[in-house]
């Protein structure tokens, strides 16, 4: 079973039929969303400040979610994917959103709906990701415009994939 503890009397809130790995930690002020997943050594950590997650949300082996105290929450829309060894710190992702594996998004960040942060892109403090985008690189920038077919190719199939997975587990 998943760690899950109170933080400051506040114990973490999930949605319906989401999967979370035996290893997996979510602690404190953490609202989750309806078929989400959580997997193995993934971190949400509530402690500092509030993070909320949509529906249909993956946070993948080893991702860290973290916020800022007293400055930043973690904000995730739906349909959200956080690729293995992620760290997703104080900022907001909207609807739709692909991070990569091993990507840093940094406090304060804006990523809207419909986007890509590549593999290993860091995302420096203040950053706001325009829709429809794809950024990469350290710092990242946009690299090009998010196509329809990548869109559904990606975005679209990482985050229904994410749920078809965790059913294997809930068995």
């Amino acid at each position: 079973m998943a760690l899950i503890k109170a933080c400051k009397g506040i114990l973490p809130q999930f949605g319906k039929d989401c999967y979370l790995a035996e290893n997996a930690t979510v602690v404190g002020d953490v609202i989750m969303g309806d078929l989400c997943s959580v997997w193995f050594s993934a971190v949400i950590r509530g402690d500092v400040n509030s993070i909320r997650i949509g529906n249909k949300v993956n946070i993948q082996d080893g991702a860290v979610l973290h916020c800022t105290y007293e400055k930043t929450k973690v904000i995730l829309g739906d349909h959200v994917s956080i690729g293995h060894n992620a760290l997703v710190h104080g900022c907001t992702i909207e609807d739709n959103v692909l991070i990569g594996m091993g990507a840093i998004i940094m406090d304060n960040c804006y990523i809207e709906s419909n986007c890509i942060i590549a593999a290993g892109a860091v995302l420096l403090e203040n950053t706001r990701v325009e829709a429809w985008s794809i950024y990469a690189g350290v710092p990242a920038k946009k690299v090009k415009t998010l196509s329809p077919e990548l869109f559904e190719g990606e975005v679209q199939r990482i985050a229904s994939n994410y749920v078809m997975y965790s059913e294997w587990f809930k068995e």
